[in-house]
């Protein structure tokens, strides 16, 4: 075999190998940097294509490889107006753009008509002994240049999956986590003097609506109703921890103030002011027949005296927790309970809904229903059902968490 027959075999036989250690780097655990490093020096080192330039579109145009290049690159050559013309292999030494001069060659690789990259080489070193090294590998360099490509797709592919079932997992034990919290029907307290009935329904696989229950010494019952911001882990951890706190806070003994700044400022210390929480928390006293509250930036609930026939809406209280450090003013709500009386509180997915292309709040629905002689019961399950038929109609679109919890006292 001749001396250039031999080396030509030589040099057929490291391209072969050169593409299928990319081939099986598609499958690996390489990082993009890897692959980059791989290419360049495939092709600086071993080819003698001195001077590359990788572009690769991901979200924008972004330069994954420059070698021998000017500085400020990305900032002379603009993808859009001076590469995406080139839809084929072409020479670019004669383009009006000085930086685009430099390289020889720009090989694009476009995939349903798309350009997904742009690829510039050349070789600047002296021509004297032949043929250009970037004409003369130009194939090769090109069939190289698509491989390095897919792996970098399928390492973005295969981070994007494993995000997406990392974040699945996340909601998966967010909604574990936020259905310990909520009580069961089966587990409210209930008492000769009060019923309780409750219903939840998030509005997606991680909702941000709390309520709890909590029977106190002497015959009382402290209950709240709360609305994090936001979704996901990150508010089903505040939630938890809010739980947490409310129980074990919330004793005969406590002021509802004393109470609620103690938990602004368990809040404030979790959430560092990332989030808030809207909540409504009260007391009931059976013996002396009252009501004392506190409604911190949440919707007002709906009271009703079968006695008078009279609907109020509770709104004494403060700002959200978690918005400032210390509550300036807070006022404490307290009714009499001397006659049978119903109390509705609820999360705002209830009462706002799109209608018409707007959103709209209306608490009819809530007034309609609770201002009868039937029980807590019937009149939130009947809300439920209008307001399922509404959105089944499309007169509405509901699109946050729904929670009620209700209270007929006796």
């Amino acid at each position: 075999m001749s001396f250039a027959s031999s080396k030509r075999l030589k040099l057929s036989t490291f391209k072969l190998n050169a593409l299928l250690g990319m081939a099986q780097a598609i499958s690996g655990e390489m990082r993009t940097e890897d692959l980059m490093e791989r290419f360049r020096i495939i092709l600086n080192d071993d080819l003698e294509i001195d001077r590359i330039a990788f572009f690769k579109f991901e979200n924008k145009w972004e330069l994954l490889l420059s070698t021998n290049c000017c500085d400020g690159l990305e900032s002379q050559i603009n993808v859009e107006e001076d590469l995406l013309p080139f839809t084929d292999i072409s020479f670019v030494s004669t383009s009006e753009n000085r930086t685009l001069q430099e390289f020889d060659i720009v090989i694009p690789v476009i995939q349903n008509n798309a350009p997904l990259a742009f690829i510039l080489i050349a070789d600047t070193k002296d021509l004297a002994k032949g043929v250009s090294a970037t004409i003369k590998h130009l194939n090769f360099v090109q069939t190289l240049s698509i491989i390095i490509f897919v792996a970098i797709e399928n390492l973005r592919l295969f981070h994007k999956t494993l995000e997406q079932e990392a974040m699945k997992k996340e909601l998966e034990l967010a909604s574990k986590m936020q259905n310990l919290l909520i009580p069961n029907q089966d587990n409210l307290p209930q008492t000769p003097e009060v019923q309780i009935h409750s219903y939840y329904h998030p509005h997606s696989e991680v909702g941000g609506d709390f309520f709890d229950v909590i029977t106190l010494d002497k015959g009382e019952i402290g209950f709240c109703i709360a609305d994090v911001s936001g979704k996901g882990m990150a508010a089903a951890i505040l939630m938890s921890n809010f739980q947490a706190n409310l129980r074990a806070l919330f004793t005969h003994d406590i002021t509802l103030t004393g109470l609620v700044e103690k938990l602004n400022l368990r809040v404030m210390e979790t959430a560092k002011g990332e989030r808030f929480i809207t909540i409504f928390i009260g007391r009931y006293n059976p013996t002396r027949k009252s009501l004392e509250y506190i409604n911190a930036g949440h919707n007002p609930p709906v009271f009703f005296d079968s006695e008078t026939g009279q609907i109020s809406f509770l709104k004494n209280g403060c700002v959200g927790l978690g918005m400032i450090d210390e509550i300036p003013v807070m006022n404490v709500g307290s009714l009499r309970v001397t006659s049978p009386s119903k109390l509705i509180s609820y999360t705002d997915g209830l009462v706002e809904f799109a209608q018409d292309n707007k959103v709209v709040l209306d608490h009819s629905v809530i007034e309609d229903c609770i201002g009868n002689g039937q029980s807590i019961k019937e009149n939130i399950e009947n809300i439920v059902q209008i307001r399922l038929e509404q959105e089944e109609s499309k007169q509405i679109e509901i699109f946050d968490d729904i929670s009620m919890l209700g209270f007929e006292f006796k």
